[in-house]
């Protein structure tokens, strides 16, 4: 598997990502995902939609549950042909509980624990620590990647606005 050094760092410390480096235009890569009643969730799922996908390490660190609440609170503010989808490789068990406490109504949290279809695919795999990278990616209604974040340090949060600005571009 490909890997790619100088783009992420985790507490300061240089990380490794692993899989394909994707770029805006390129078409986003097919993902087999578990859902909180363990339902299987592909990219086909959402077809027609636009999807802001956000891939993190954990729901129960304390960036990744700020930035699904803030995905959240933004989805309300959204059509309903935009989903915010939440891939972590937490156990959809655990993802279950922490959206019933957290309040999450309007962000789907998928589980990749599975296959690791989502992280391999999309590149953000980080090798030292065998978690997603924070990233986030803007998919349009036609499979098209449009928008790409990177976090470069894994524990800062994502550019909110930047992202809900790429998705809207697209409405």
């Amino acid at each position: 598997m490909r890997e790619r050094s100088g783009i992420i760092t985790f507490k300061g410390n240089p990380m490794t990502l692993l899989g394909p480096e994707l770029k805006v235009g390129d078409k986003a890569p097919e993902f087999n995902l578990v859902d909180n009643g363990l339902g299987s969730v592909t990219l086909a799922s959402s077809a027609g939609k636009i999807r802001i996908i956000s891939a993190v390490p954990s729901l129960d660190t304390p960036v990744c549950d700020t930035e699904t609440r803030r995905f959240n609170q933004a989805a309300a503010t959204l059509p309903q042909n935009v989903v915010v989808l939440t891939v972590s490789l937490d156990l959809p068990f655990a993802q279950k509980r922490w959206c019933g406490a957290a309040g999450i109504d309007r962000v789907t949290t998928l589980s990749d624990y599975r296959e690791r279809s989502f992280g391999n695919g999309y590149g953000v795999v980080i090798k030292e620590l065998l978690l997603l990278s924070r990233v986030v990616f803007v998919v349009d209604k036609n499979d098209t990647i449009r928008y790409i974040q990177i976090v470069q340090e894994v524990t800062s949060e994502p550019d909110y606005d930047a992202v809900l600005a790429a998705a809207r571009a697209l409405l």
